[in-house]
């Protein structure tokens, strides 16, 4: 079952996240037909993944993806061997490893445009049936990315926004380092400094989008595809 997804080199990564007789998996899919398709990366040492949800890469090569335990909630994988966290692969030296953990769901991920912020989204109050559970994080958070004996680490986790309808699942940022995320009632958008600008509101809700040419956005929500268009 696929969820996010992004461009790498020459092709898409999409995260697979599995089924009952069938490992997640980050998969690389080529842009050229056939539009084959490879295991990328699909276990921590071994051990399998839970259900691979979002996935960015960084201008080092590096590749980070969540992994929340929503396959096995909703009944397509099984139990979990893993907590709910955040890997990077670096797939020169094939070094994995987790680089933060403590979310109920750990979601969308996106990075600043300088690099120097990963925001990283936690929807644990939406539950593997469907429910919304208030009482559980439905935030994102921004971590620094600092280097320490040549390897990077993730610093200063902190609380950056909180959504007040639905999830923030999706995330990007914008050039000038505004933070959007898909919600309950559309996009919300928050400025560098975690203030809500505004609101895109789009009937039933966006799980992810993707900025496009021309001021556009490409809104996913889970029936519909909205295009939206941007003021300058």
């Amino acid at each position: 079952m696929a969820n996010g997804a992004t461009r790498y080199q020459d092709g898409v990564l999409i995260c697979d996240q599995g089924n009952p007789s069938a490992p997640s998996a980050l998969t690389l899919m080529k842009f050229a037909e056939p539009h084959s398709t490879s295991i990328f990366v699909q276990n921590f040492l071994g051990t399998q993944f839970n259900s691979p949800n979002d996935v960015v890469v960084h201008t080092d090569g590096s590749v980070w993806l969540t992994d929340p335990a929503y396959g096995f909630e909703q009944g397509f994988r099984p139990k979990p061997s893993l907590p709910s966290q955040v890997y990077r692969y670096d797939p020169k030296t094939r070094d994995i490893r987790p680089v933060a953990d403590g979310f109920d769901h750990p979601n969308g991920l996106a990075f600043s445009p300088d690099e120097k912020t990963l925001y990283i989204t936690d929807t644990g109050s939406a539950l593997g049936n469907g429910s919304i559970d208030r009482t559980r994080p439905s935030t994102i958070y921004a971590f620094d990315l600092k280097k320490y004996s040549k390897q990077m680490f993730l610093t200063n986790r902190r609380l950056f926004a909180m959504s007040d309808n639905g999830v923030p699942d999706g995330i990007k940022v914008d050039q000038r380092g505004n933070v959007y995320a898909g919600c309950g009632d559309g996009i919300h958008v928050w400025s560098p400094g975690g203030v809500l600008l505004g609101k895109i509101l789009i009937p039933g809700g966006i799980a992810n989008f993707v900025f496009g040419k021309g001021g556009y956005i490409f809104a996913l929500g889970e029936k519909k595809l909205w295009l939206v268009g941007l003021a300058a």
